[in-house]
């Protein structure tokens, strides 16, 4: 009986909290498909919101997305390595290492843009270009694919494998492209959701490193707030979240389907011939 009632307890709690978080979301969402919010659903609801914000802010889902996919692309190609190498280092230099590419997390946005700006922004061809938002993204992002991939490399002993390919005659890449990246995937996966999902909505970086022309959809989203009516706000807000949903539901199928339920199978290069 008190299992029962412990039970229906942190149920109800965790109800609450829930409807704490979506609420909002959801008044947020409804506003955009309303005539006039102040008045209420009595002045009925419409498309048209959402219709303007894509006649004016579509160039700004786009971009979003090329960005977040580009900072993906730059992430894996310098995360899975970087996770490796930190693998292989000492532990004092390794943590020494992990600790200043933290530092882009722990500084504020506005303070690692403004270092940027005054490294790079001399140069008008990548001030003005979307580029330049880019490599803040992945200065951002870089860390939050490393660690899990490096988690998933001390927990597989990934360096032991490594060294059994390597007693059978595999060379360097073959072993990071048949045993290192294979077994490390399940990280690989998880470190993809947070860039996507860190990129596309990052802000505080990304104001400061725009131009008109580089506009991303949270700064977009920003504007609309600021200088149009709440409906417009909250239809973007609403093409936001249609927009992220179907990603990160996509993504966390991939992270299911994959879920270590058993210890990974060790992949050879044996086993690839």
């Amino acid at each position: 009986m008190r299992r029962r009632s412990l039970f229906c307890c942190q149920l109800l709690f965790t109800l609450l909290v829930s409807l704490f978080m979506v609420v909002p979301v959801g008044v947020s969402m409804l506003a955009g498909i309303t005539e006039n919010y102040f008045v209420g659903l009595r002045s009925g609801l419409t498309w048209r919101w959402v219709r303007q914000v894509w006649a004016m802010y579509s160039d700004t889902l786009f971009l979003s997305w090329w960005i977040a996919l580009s900072c993906l692309l730059c992430v894996l190609l310098l995360g899975v390595p970087a996770a490796w190498g930190l693998l292989k280092t000492q532990a004092r230099w390794a943590t020494r290492i992990e600790e200043c590419l933290m530092l882009p997390v722990a500084l504020p946005g506005l303070a690692t843009a403004l270092s940027l700006i005054l490294l790079y922004g001399r140069y008008p061809l990548l001030r003005n270009s979307w580029a330049f938002i880019l490599i803040g993204h992945v200065l951002f992002t870089l860390p939050f694919m490393i660690r899990p991939v490096l988690a998933v490399m001390k927990a597989s002993e990934l360096e032991k494998l490594e060294e059994a390919a390597a007693s059978l005659g595999a060379g360097f890449w073959r072993r990071f492209f048949t045993v290192i990246i294979p077994n490390c995937r399940h990280g690989i996966l998880a470190g993809a959701f947070m860039v996507i999902t860190l990129s596309v909505g990052e802000f505080n970086i990304t104001w400061m490193l725009h131009t008109p022309l580089t506009k991303t959809l949270p700064v977009g989203l920003a504007d609309s707030y600021a200088s149009m009516r709440l409906e417009v706000g909250s239809a973007y807000t609403l093409l936001f979240i249609f927009m992220i949903i179907p990603l990160l539901c996509v993504l966390n199928m991939l992270s299911n389907r994959l879920s270590p339920h058993k210890t990974p199978a060790v992949v050879t290069p044996e086993e690839t011939e």
